[in-house]
């Protein structure tokens, strides 16, 4: 018998459709694609031109946990079932338990840690998430490395959580002069202190320098409202959500640098992946891609939550402008070469073929 993969998410945002794609046009009919309408945090949504099997979200507390209705059968899902890691999925313990019974093999895919690290007293309910599956695939090297550490009999790979095709990731400038951030509208995101920080220093910039805000969330009508009052229409844009990645590309080959005021997330492979380079706030609670950031090299850094610190990164961004566009080649090459959605998906190819090294 053929082997077999499925894959059961919360939601299947539109940014995974390559990843999926890819796994699907390699293992054909031997890929099974499960997920909700919605996630945790509700902006953030599938998109219906994925090809899957739609299960219904049910959250329970408020949104604190969930239950996914429609999942019971993946129990007795033959070949690997691959499911998130994460403990507020109380039907994803259902079927750890329900598999491991029945000597089904499962997969858990996510972050090795919980957000406040792996001394947070949550890993402690994740560890025994962790114990039942048999393997788990995590976002970085680092953490597979780490987590290997905690769990020396376990088979624990790496998958580099990426957004774009190799092909795709090549430099891209056209006059670049504004800044951009790309991501959720959200208060752990910190856009709001971006727009007030880009207006604070807006006398110091050239006057064809824009902040291009691309994304949604539940601060978008704070965010709006503030560009309003403060007059700054013409000079920030606030575009919504946009994959369309001919048109993200042309935003980022205006832009000189790309903008981090919270936690960085996925967007920066995405920014590194067309030569921008990326300012990041220092002291965030990032994202295990942050591990792609080097100071100096593809981004640079500053006092999170001071405006000071962030005027004398934007002016010194500005001041070595030309510096900073002939790098871009190089920032492109090396994202290319570590984070590209088919190194990411080959992972989960190799799973199947029992070929993961």
């Amino acid at each position: 018998m053929e082997h077999r993969l499925t894959i059961l998410q919360t939601v299947l945002p539109d940014y995974r459709g390559r990843f999926f794609e890819h796994i699907r046009d390699s293992l054909g009919s031997r890929f099974e694609l499960y997920g909700g309408s919605y996630y945790f945090e509700s902006s953030v949504k599938t998109d219906n031109t994925i090809i899957h099997h739609s299960v219904t979200n049910f959250y329970l507390l408020g949104g604190k946990f969930l239950w996914q209705r429609g999942i019971k059968h993946l129990v007795q899902e033959e070949g690997l079932l691959v499911l998130e890691m994460n403990p507020r999925i109380i039907s994803n313990w259902y079927l750890l338990l329900r598999r491991k019974w029945s000597k089904k093999e499962t997969v858990l895919w996510g972050h090795a840690w919980p957000r406040n690290g792996k001394e947070s007293k949550s890993d402690l309910l994740r560890q025994q998430m962790r114990k039942l599956a048999n393997s788990i695939v995590v976002y970085t090297k680092q953490q597979q490395q780490e987590l290997q550490f905690k769990m020396p009999k376990k088979l624990i790979y790496a998958a580099p959580n990426a957004l774009i095709n190799k092909n795709e990731m090549v430099p891209v400038s056209e006059n670049p002069r504004n800044l951009i951030y790309v991501g959720r509208l959200t208060k752990a995101k910190k856009v709001l202190f971006l727009v007030k920080a880009f207006s604070a220093i807006i006398e110091y910039l050239p006057e064809d320098t824009n902040l291009l805000i691309v994304g949604e969330g539940e601060e978008k009508d704070e965010i709006s409202g503030y560009i309003k009052v403060q007059r700054l229409e013409s000079r920030v844009q606030l575009l919504g959500h946009i994959y369309d990645q001919h048109m993200l590309k042309g935003l980022y080959a205006s832009s000189i640098m790309s903008v981090s005021p919270g936690y960085v997330g996925l967007s920066i492979t995405q920014s590194f992946g067309f030569g921008v380079p990326m300012l990041i706030s220092n002291g965030e609670p990032h994202s295990p891609e942050i591990e792609a950031a080097i100071e100096d090299e593809n981004s640079l850094f500053y006092d999170s939550d001071d405006i000071n610190s962030f005027r004398e990164s934007v002016l010194s961004i500005f001041s070595s402008r030309d510096e900073w566009i002939k790098r871009r080649s190089r920032i492109s090459k090396s994202c290319a070469k570590h984070y590209a959605v088919e190194a990411m998906a080959q992972v989960f190819i190799n799973l199947v073929a029992k070929d993961v090294r």
